[in-house]
């Protein structure tokens, strides 16, 4: 299965996740901002506008970002569409335009949770549909993760969004234990220069690029009208850019690991 389509020239991710949903709407609560459906989906518009131009692909969900984005235009760039679906509906993904479909979950690492039958339905439901699965489990433990990624593996998703490991040690473990799946990177909303240093150790360490979202626009949140755009597009986006340039010439193509 193909993820050129989300992927830079050369096989890499420099994806932007813009789809949070209620996450989103509790932070937008906590900077004392409005925060309803509207709210949310114009966040979004502004966070795709000013940083997809600069990604390979954008992530966002079907229920506040697609339409709207689609709507403003700022889904029109080359940037491959990634939708985040938890029911895990392939046909609903490629009728919105999705180019790949990311299921989330969170669990407890075992071989025996219920969890790996519900991945790998949604895996096998992409396959026979066409479309490229991302599969991102949240664990909320660095020691954790590569247990979790390792049982993940083993039912070939196509790509994996991890959470930080640790340490590089961890991050060359995960190459190991992901065997022919490549892994991206996700921030879990740690600072820009954290952020930085974790993803070129990760690239150095075998991941394929990254997945983020938080790292490049938080400070957004608290921000309304022209004060919110210039930030996006002055200092978001530079961060975005500047990373990109970071970790060029780092980390292996998708298809270089999945021997494509």
């Amino acid at each position: 299965m193909s993820l050129d389509a989300i992927a830079t020239a050369d096989g890499r991710f420099a994806i932007l996740a813009m789809d949070q949903r209620e996450s989103l709407r509790a932070m937008l609560n906590e900077a004392g901002q409005p925060s309803g459906d509207g709210d949310l989906s114009a966040f979004k518009v502004d966070v795709i506008g000013a940083l997809g131009p600069f990604a390979s692909g954008v992530l966002t969900d079907a229920e506040y970002g697609v339409g709207p984005a689609r709507a403003a235009g700022v889904l029109d760039g080359p940037a491959g569409l990634l939708i985040a679906a938890e029911g895990g509906r392939p046909d609903r993904v490629a009728a919105s335009g999705g180019m790949a479909l990311k299921y989330m979950l969170r669990w407890k690492p075992s071989a025996a949770a219920p969890e790996l039958t519900a991945v790998q339905a949604v895996v096998a439901g992409c396959r026979a549909f066409g479309l490229p699965s991302v599969v991102e489990p949240l664990v909320g433990d660095p020691n954790r993760v590569i247990a979790s990624a390792e049982l993940l593996a083993a039912l070939e998703p196509d790509l994996l969004k991890l959470e930080w490991p640790g340490s590089a040690a961890g991050c060359f473990r995960l190459s190991e234990v992901c065997g022919a799946v490549p892994w991206t990177l996700l921030s879990a909303g740690v600072g820009y220069d954290t952020f930085v240093e974790r993803t070129l150790t990760a690239m150095d360490a075998g991941a394929c690029g990254y997945i983020a979202g938080r790292a490049f626009w938080r400070e957004a949140v608290a921000l309304t009208g022209a004060e919110r755009h210039t930030f996006l597009h002055e200092v978001a986006a530079r961060r975005m850019v500047a990373l990109n340039q970071t970790t060029e010439g780092h980390g292996r193509s998708w298809r270089e690991v999945a021997g494509g």
